[in-house]
């Protein structure tokens, strides 16, 4: 068995889409864990690995059983998998810790990994102009409201999740212009610097689904992208970052060259 060196960070899978081969995607996911099981360490993932999660005392959507089977398989081989709350996971209870051995977060995280000082968030809101966004995150967080909605039967609430989440989806996609995504990747970037330049060593956000790995001269900045569209992730070894794209016609993963930004 290899050592499990190498810490691995992905985001924004989304599972739970009835999309084209939405079930080759999910099988891909499951022989990337499968794998990399023997050197995987820890696995980070930044947000919305599901398309939404509510959690419900005695309900787990049926969708997600085999994610669910193939984390804790992995935990089970030694993987420490730590889930940070995205914009798509605003009821998160106990039940991944609980069954499944995942730590959960709900905000940004600052850790040390390898030596280096690491931030790490889903990245849901930071732009300026998701003012509304923040309010209504801070609403749909309430545990009182939380509880609220779980008090609603099960089929009806994922139905109402899973309505809202589709129209706000493409809301977004209209949006997607090559002008309004370098403007994000712009604003992203200058979030990253705010970090590095208070003390990290490395900054990774996901959300944008727009990837990238940045060496500025005080840190390096990576957005893990999309394993939705891009099939990306990141990897940790020895303090080095790298990004990946690993789509399922691939024999194996393919490095994304860095940018180098002054």
């Amino acid at each position: 068995m290899q050592n499990k060196d190498t810490v691995y960070f992905i985001s924004d899978a989304h599972f739970g889409i009835k999309l084209d081969k939405h079930n080759e995607r999910e099988k891909h996911f499951f022989r990337f864990l499968e794998k990399t099981a023997d050197s995987m360490s820890e696995l980070y993932i930044i947000g919305d690995l599901f398309d939404f999660w509510i959690e419900y005392k005695h309900a787990i959507r049926p969708e997600y059983f085999n994610i669910l089977h193939h984390l804790k398989i992995a935990v089970d081989r030694g993987v420490k998998i730590h889930y940070l709350a995205g914009n798509h996971d605003f009821a998160l209870g106990t039940f991944l810790t609980d069954q499944a051995g995942i730590s959960i977060y709900d905000a940004h995280i600052d850790t040390t990994i390898q030596g280096k000082k690491v931030h790490l968030f889903h990245g849901d809101g930071l732009l300026k102009k998701d003012v509304g966004y923040r309010i209504l995150k801070k609403i749909l967080r309430n545990k009182t409201n939380l509880s609220l909605y779980q008090l609603l039967h099960p089929d009806f609430g994922i139905w109402l999740a899973t309505l809202s989440s589709g129209s706000s989806r493409k809301h977004q996609d209209n949006f997607r212009t090559p002008e309004f995504c370098t403007w994000v990747r712009q604003e992203y970037r200058e979030h990253a610097r705010h970090y590095l330049a208070s003390g990290s060593d490395i900054v990774i956000f996901g959300h944008s689904h727009l990837g990238e790995l940045i060496r500025f001269p005080n840190g390096i900045y990576c957005n893990t992208g999309a394993w939705l569209t891009h099939f990306n992730f990141a990897t940790m070894k020895e303090g080095t970052l790298k990004f990946w794209t690993y789509p399922p016609s691939s024999n194996a993963p393919q490095e994304i060259q860095p940018i180098e930004s002054k």
